[in-house]
């Protein structure tokens, strides 16, 4: 029931938005226009911030809320994705967005994957891009200070000790840059889309005289893995590929 809730409501979280004062104002009306049921403001209202150039998890959270009140798929899961890309691991967005992809008519099955694999992307998916850039600053600055008390301390037992915590941490710190470059390559690497039409053939070929593979709909996420002039080849989470019309398919960029 509580999550049920969550997902008729907005989030007021306004220091992370970092907005100026009249883009704060723009957000506290369509807070206030979603509350009161005018959805339809209230996505014109958060849009109009995202056209000015700004951005945050709680925007794109509140924005796909309003459009999962209108009924409409295909936005509503994109902007759930989106704040997912800035908080991975926020659990009001995980559990919202998860009512948004049940609205969607195909439910793929995913490939099933090893528990290494499983375990190598968990450790990746622990912090965001920016997060890791962060605790590798942490982790190199209690390196240096550690580092500098086993230099300035004489008593063995405490310098051996501090040594220890100085080859931990360097340890940390060459793991984490390793992950943060693997994350980084995988960000580049790899773009996602969510599909934007009620039915979307997939074609076997780039051309419409092609065989047609399997139909897709609205709501829909997949790999974007080629482009050939108006074609885009997708790849479904079952490992299904084919083209589809560039037109049907939003890229979701990450935000860094």
């Amino acid at each position: 029931m509580r999550k049920l809730l969550m997902l008729l409501s907005v989030s007021f979280f306004y220091c992370s938005l970092a907005l100026g004062q009249e883009t704060e104002t723009t957000f506290e009306n369509a807070n206030s226009a979603y509350n009161a049921g005018q959805f339809e403001k209230a996505v014109m209202l958060y849009k109009e911030i995202l056209e000015s150039g700004r951005h945050s998890a709680e925007l794109y959270f509140n924005l796909a809320n309003s459009y999962y009140r209108l009924n409409q798929v295909g936005e509503s899961i994109f902007y759930f994705e989106k704040a997912k890309q800035l908080r991975p691991k926020d659990e009001d967005i995980n559990v919202n967005s998860a009512f948004a992809q049940n609205m969607a008519i195909d439910a793929v099955e995913v490939l099933p994957k090893s528990q290494v694999t499983q375990l190598q992307e968990k450790t990746i998916d622990l912090f965001s891009q920016d997060g890791w850039a962060y605790f590798i600053i942490l982790l190199a600055w209690l390196l240096v200070l550690f580092w500098g008390l086993y230099l300035r301390n004489k008593v063995p037992l405490i310098k051996r000790t501090f040594f220890v915590f100085t080859l931990v941490l360097g340890m940390l710190l060459i793991g984490s840059l390793s992950i943060a470059v693997i994350k980084s390559a995988n960000n580049a690497d790899t773009t996602y889309g969510i599909l934007f039409d009620e039915k979307i053939d997939v074609w076997a070929e780039p051309n419409s005289r092609a065989e047609v593979l399997f139909l897709l709909h609205e709501g829909t996420k997949v790999q974007m893995l080629d482009q050939l002039q108006e074609w885009q080849k997708i790849r479904i989470s079952n490992g299904s590929e084919g083209w589809i019309k560039n037109s049907k398919v939003r890229s979701l960029k990450v935000v860094k």
